[in-house]
């Protein structure tokens, strides 16, 4: 089941953002996050209107989706960037398809035209996913990120979101 997030899984969402930042290049924090750091986000986010997904397999939350805005100056108000994370344990399981899916009709219908996705350069398995999902590289930028003692490069994808029926 997919649905939208509330404030009781910010513990559950936290703990999966946590274990990324702890053990992957994906999210690029030296640092943990704090309850009071999602919440501030999780309401951000709401007061916006950007969705906070969130789907639920066997009374967990099995991973999340979001998208917000791209860059804060008006020219970029028709494009988001997203984000998806899944919980240790159930990736590469089809959590994260149906959580990315479940966001385009939403962007769509908000008036988004573009939708983003940054990721980590030697993650060569989110690549494919994105690719999979109808993303396309767009750009590399080398040596832009610094994590776990090394320089970091970002891939950038986009989709073309007014396509969607």
């Amino acid at each position: 089941m997919i649905r939208n997030a509330t404030r009781e899984d910010l513990p559950e969402i936290l703990a999966i953002y946590n274990e990324i930042i702890a053990n992957s290049a994906a999210v690029w924090f030296d640092d943990p996050m704090t309850l009071e750091d999602r919440t501030e986000w999780f309401e951000a986010r709401a007061a916006k209107n950007y969705p906070i997904l969130v789907k639920i397999i066997e009374n967990e939350v099995a991973g999340f989706s979001t998208f917000g805005d791209f860059r804060p100056y008006p020219g970029y108000r028709f494009t988001v960037e997203h984000t998806v994370h899944v919980r240790s344990g159930r990736r590469r399981a089809g959590v994260g398809r149906p959580l990315m899916e479940a966001l385009f009709p939403i962007a769509h219908q908000m008036g988004k035209h573009i939708m983003i996705g940054a990721v980590d350069g030697g993650n060569e398995g989110s690549i494919r996913f994105h690719e999979k999902l109808g993303f396309r590289i767009t750009g590399r930028m080398p040596e832009v990120g610094y994590k776990f003692g090394g320089w970091r490069e970002m891939v950038l994808l986009q989709k073309t979101l007014d396509a969607q029926s």
